[in-house]
């Protein structure tokens, strides 16, 4: 994974804060949700297999071997629709999610603070795990931190939770455009030298290619400057799409979406008219002017308006569930979006055994456009997988493995058996 000062108004009549959704419509809501989110499953495959693939990814500069035109139209097209969306559609989806868990414990009169905070324990354990042995571009255990913060805000009133998301979106923008701006005026606006380019990428490849003990060292070295990014970058971005997801749930918006039809078309015409174009602006300056201050001014405007075509996407995708095709398309997105954090892991293992010595070691030998074919066969093997396994079982495995430290308990697996206590 390589972010909109404003939202549109939600000016659509809406419930009290207090107000829960009904379980009668909760079938229907939850599997669109379960599709959108393996929509998002998807997009983030896109972008972060082209980690894995990539020694030069991050140096800020193309790979040489892979620098003709067709190649770059390939990165310029992941950089405009892929990279800064999909992350933030599932951080959406993750603070829509938890409002409906808030509301579902509600119901039940549960006490909901431990058993989230037991569930973020969890999620940070797997997300560790995940970033030492797997990805060091995990996400999982930023979201375990950033969700005990949105536990805290949990009531927070809505007009004080959109000033947070804005005011977190503009703070990262502005400390991005300040560091390119500065760079620019300072004047040294030359890329790194291309030797020192090569010697960095060629120091990666040799690390992610070697024994699986030297894997582990490079995945290690690289999770400082991940950190890095993740803390700057990537966590506020999240925060901020938590809140406005978890706004969205307390409207049910997704949920009623007759109800929100002059939200979403306003949000579908804002998201491409906004975010569309300046999305094509950073694309050009990534594939273009790579490593250089005016990179980071690009980085900037991505921050301000990715949000708004994130939020287009899902609006567009919801509006399309409803075809006919787009009832296929649920019924094809669902599974893997029910267990996508047992597919997000999966999709980490399967890159790894391509790209890294735990497998074939293929990283730099792969063009951009391969990336992309092994990544839409990946995630037609796991949309037939996630099928598959869920006839059978009641959660994903890993989803199985959270439940079970979240509640304490073994909950059962297989369909039709009961929870082991």
């Amino acid at each position: 994974m390589r972010a909109n000062t404003t939202a549109p108004s939600m000016a659509a009549p809406s419930p009290s804060r207090h107000a829960m959704p009904s379980p009668s419509r909760d079938a229907q809501r939850i599997e669109h949700l379960d599709a959108l989110r393996g929509f998002a499953l998807f997009g983030i495959l896109i972008v972060n297999i082209g980690v894995f693939a990539s020694p030069w990814f991050g140096l800020g500069a193309a790979d040489p071997a892979f620098d003709k035109p067709s190649d770059r139209l390939v990165h310029g097209l992941i950089a405009a629709l892929f990279e800064m969306k999909f992350y933030l559609l599932f951080s959406f989806l993750f603070g829509y999610s938890f409002q409906l868990q808030l509301y579902s414990a509600r119901r039940a009169d549960a006490a909901f603070v431990p058993r989230m905070a037991r569930r973020l324990l969890g999620l940070w354990s797997i997300g560790l795990a995940h970033a030492l042995l797997l990805f060091h571009g995990d996400i999982l255990s930023t979201y375990a931190v950033l969700g005990l913060l949105l536990l805290a805000m949990r009531d927070s009133p809505e007009q004080r939770a959109w000033r947070r998301a804005i005011g977190l979106i503009g703070v990262t923008a502005a400390a991005w455009g300040g560091l390119g701006l500065w760079l620019w005026i300072d004047g040294d606006t030359r890329p790194a030298d291309a030797a020192t380019l090569a010697h960095a990428a060629q120091t990666v490849q040799s690390g992610f290619t070697g024994d699986p003990g030297q894997v582990l060292d490079a995945r290690l070295r690289e999770l400082g400057s991940t950190a890095i990014v993740l803390a700057c970058l990537q966590a506020p971005c999240a925060l901020a799409m938590f809140l406005f997801g978890l706004i969205a749930g307390r409207r049910q918006v997704l949920a009623r979406l007759d109800r929100y039809q002059p939200l979403l078309r306003r949000v579908r015409r804002y998201g491409l008219g906004i975010g569309l174009p300046a999305a094509l602006i950073f694309a050009a300056v990534t594939v273009l002017a790579p490593g250089e201050p005016l990179e980071l001014l690009a980085l900037a405007l991505s921050v301000l308006t990715a949000p708004w075509l994130s939020l287009a996407y899902a609006a567009w995708a919801m509006a399309a569930f409803d075809s006919a095709r787009g009832r296929r398309a649920v019924a094809a997105l669902a599974p893997a979006g029910r267990m996508a954090l047992s597919n997000y892991l999966l999709q980490s293992l399967m890159c790894a055994l391509i790209f890294t010595d735990y497998g074939f070691g293929l990283m730099g030998r792969v063009s951009p456009l391969g990336c992309v074919a092994i990544a839409v066969a990946l995630f037609g093997a796991q949309l037939s997988l996630s099928r598959w396994w869920l006839r059978r079982h009641a959660y994903g495995p890993i989803e199985w493995l959270l439940r079970a430290l979240t509640i304490g308990h073994w909950p059962r697996l297989r369909k039709g058996l009961p929870d082991s206590h």
